[in-house]
Formats: structure tokens, sequence, C-alpha cells
């Protein structure tokens, strides 16, 4: 067997044993044709057989300060130097030094945090600490929202992947519609007016469902997966408004929008508003180890001193994830990476509203940092969409098609029914965009085809 036929048998290989043996997130087991990733770096991901990828999604948004930088490795080998494991109940350097340095960074009072290893555990977490806290049992989130797969996290969410166990969720979240002014339910004329109507609809809600039941409101702090829905200026901080009225917590999933994301440190530093308890994940290690938090205000964290706080983890805090963190937001910050989030967004908002002219299919581009997505539609007028929301299998084609050109032409990013998203690393280059949004370019052609 010549080395280039035995190359490709072993690629084939490790292809076929990732297939045999592994299940694959939110998809069909059959036929799938996953990108044998090899390495990566910056901005880019590099196959087997040499293919690279422009990374224009960070993956799953989360690889903020891009890929391959051994600062993080040394860091973590450093560590592993050190102590990699020890209880939870054990302190370590590292462990009060990422505390400390959230407890800087995070808005307002927030000053303590309880560690968890991602994003949804973060959230099933502060849904308990809510609950403790308050005496309370109900929760309300957005109907368009995700905050995580595992079971509360999922009955949190509004996403329609919940529907396969939906019957079986968990008791006591209600859900509220977005302030979505392109789609606005209330049909409102401007985004001011939406946002003023969700948050009259939102508290209408708390009191149909009985305010002394409700422990908390839980929203992310910028609409990711769901379509990056914008809020409206005032909104968040006519929804903080509403939790003092009622004596709710604010809790803010900062899961996907944390870390520079948006072009600030936090989405929610946008809207000068701070929650009650904060989750984070994602950015926090820009995905190089597992991470997540929960960060709370001093009033909260107060009431657990003379009482247990009955939340736990085994891996809580652990020392490794923890360095990646510390190294991780050092980075962010040496690097300015939030501001060159703010920077790169602004030039491609402008960038994209120049494609509006040559494509009839794009509807709507909804940014902000560098977190945004295209929304595409048949007709600009009647505002249908390409693919339906929740479409059925028979329903994907034009997804599907523009999907498969975004790979064909080299690049990574999520195509969910008629959104394209765009969420490169912060440190992405001027260039880098220009190829990216090129390539979006050629799969909105597409959707144009489409367009009636």
């Amino acid at each position: 067997m010549s080395s280039h036929n035995k190359c490709q048998y072993m690629n084939d290989q490790i292809v076929k044993n990732n297939l045999d043996y592994t299940l694959f997130s939110w998809a069909k087991q059959g036929g799938l044709n996953p990108i044998n990733a090899h390495r990566a770096k910056g901005s880019y991901v590099y196959d087997r057989d040499g293919k690279k990828y422009l990374d224009f999604s960070s993956q799953l948004m989360n690889v903020n300060i891009g890929h391959g930088d051994q600062r993080i490795t040394e860091a973590v080998a450093k560590q592993m130097q050190e102590v990699s494991y020890v209880y939870p109940g054990m302190a370590t350097e590292v462990r009060g030094k990422l505390g400390k340095k959230l407890a800087e960074i995070t808005p307002g009072n927030l000053s303590k945090t309880f560690f968890t290893l991602g994003g949804a555990e973060a959230v099933e977490n502060a849904i308990k600490l809510a609950r403790i806290y308050s005496k309370r049992h109900k929760i309300i989130g957005h109907y368009r929202s995700y905050h995580g797969a595992t079971y509360g996290a999922m009955s949190a969410g509004g996403d329609p992947r919940k529907f396969a166990m939906d019957a079986q969720s968990v008791n006591n979240f209600v859900h509220v519609e977005n302030p979505y002014f392109y789609r606005c339910p209330w049909n409102s004329a401007t985004m001011e007016e939406c946002g003023e109507r969700a948050a009259a609809h939102l508290e209408r809600v708390v009191q149909f469902e009985n305010p002394d039941a409700v422990a908390a409101i839980l929203f992310e702090g910028e609409s990711g997966s769901s379509g990056c829905i914008k809020y409206p200026p005032m909104y968040l901080k006519k929804v903080r408004d509403i939790c003092d009225r009622y004596g709710i917590l604010l809790i803010i999933d900062e899961t996907m929008s944390g870390f520079g994301r948006t072009g600030k440190m936090f989405g929610v530093d946008h809207h000068e508003v701070t929650p009650d308890i904060m989750c984070m994940a994602k950015g926090l290690t820009s995905g190089y180890l597992p991470l997540g938090a929960m960060t709370v205000t001093d009033t909260i964290a107060q009431k657990f001193n003379d009482h247990p706080m009955l939340l736990g983890l085994t891996y809580s805090a652990h020392a490794v994830s923890c360095a990646a963190a510390v190294a991780n937001i050092k980075i962010l910050e040496e690097e300015g990476l939030v501001a060159k989030a703010a920077k790169m967004g602004s030039y491609i908002e402008a960038e994209v509203e120049k494609l509006k002219e040559k494509h009839p299919s794009l509807g709507d581009f909804r940014n902000t940092g560098l977190l945004g997505c295209i929304e595409l539609v048949k007709n600009r007028e009647t505002r249908e969409p390409t693919t339906p929301w929740n479409a059925k299998p028979d329903q994907m084609e034009a997804t599907l098609k523009m999907a498969a050109k975004i790979r064909e032409l080299g690049m990574f990013t999520f195509v969910r029914w008629n959104w394209i998203f765009i969420a490169p690393p912060l440190n992405v280059s001027k260039d880098e965009v220009d190829e990216g949004l090129g390539i979006v370019s050629e799969a909105m052609a597409i959707a144009d085809q489409y367009c009636n």
C-alpha cells in the first residue's frame, strides 16, 4: 500500500470509528459525513486531507480567542504539574484567582461564583439556587431561547429541540414572547414600541402566574441560536424593574454572549443592568476546556453564610479548567479583543448592508459585536421565511443546499432554517471577514432562487 493510500485508509478509519462507536448531537445517525478535524489555528480548522475551513461561528460561538493559542496549553500544563484535581471542598490558588477576576469584570455587585462544567449546568444550578433562595418555584423565560440540553435547562428554554421530551419536561416553567421586532407579535411600528409591549406582556404573565410564586425571570444576555434577536434599548431595564417590583430574581444567561462576544464583556453591559445571578461558559475558556460559572450578588451570597448551599458537582472548580479560564481572560484583556469585536462587528454590519442590494432574500441582519445572523425570506414585503421555523425535513431543501455550499467553499458556520450565523473569533482579520462574507453571499444566491 502506497503512503498516500495508507494515509487515506487511516483517515477513513478515523471517521468510521466515530460513526460506528459514537453518537452525534442533534442529528439522525445514518448518512452523516462529519469533517475529519485534524488541527486548528486562528480562524481556521483543517481536516486530515489538508482542506481548511474558515470558522465563521467560532464553532459553537465559544472559541472567542481563536484556535490553537499555546498560552492556554502552557497554563494548563503548568497547573497539571501542580495539581489536576482535588474535591470541591478544597481551596486552590487558581480557583480563588478566577473567582476574584470574575467578581472584578462582572457588573454591579455580582461577587461570588459557583463553578460548573458548562452553560447548561450553570443554568441548572441557577434555577435551583433561585428556588432555594426565594422559596418560590416558577421560572419565566422566553419562547425563542436556548439555555442548554440538560432536563431543566431544556425546559427553561423554548427551543423546539425540546419537543421530543416536552410532554415530560420539568414543571413550573412559563414562557413569554420575545421583543422580536422583525416579526413583532404585537405588530409594533418601532423597535422601542415592540420592547414596551413585550415588557407589558411579561408583567401581565407575572400577574397571571401569581407574582408570589415566581422565583426568577431567566433571559439570555443576548439572543443567540434562536436568531440573534436584539433587545430594544430599554427592554432589560424594564425587566429589571418588574423583578424588583415583585421580588423576583433576574437570572441572565451569558453562556453565548459573554466574554467579549457582543463587543462588551457581557451582553447585559449594553443595557446597564445587573442581574441577581449570571450564568457563564463557552467564552470563559474559549472552549479549550469545559467550564461553566454561576455568579451571584453579595446579597444572595450572604444568605448562605448561615445556611447550607445545597448545590454540588464532582468537578466543580476543576483546577485545570480554572487555569484555562484565567489564561483566556488575560488574553482577552491584553489583546483588546472586546474592543476588536465591536469594531469588526461594525464593519460586518456595513458590508452586509451592501449585500441587501445584491440579494433579494436578505430580509434582516441582527448583530451585536460578533454575534449576528442573517434572516432569509422569500419576499421582503410579506417576510415569508425561506425555510419555516422548526421546519420539517421536506421543507429544508433551501437550508440544506446553502449548508452544503458553505462547506464546499471551505467554511464552517451554522445554517438553521432561514438563518445564517456570523460569529467568528474575536481576533478575526478583515481579510477573513471578507472571505467569509463572500461565501455567505454565494449561499444567499441559493436563497434568492426561492424568492417570489
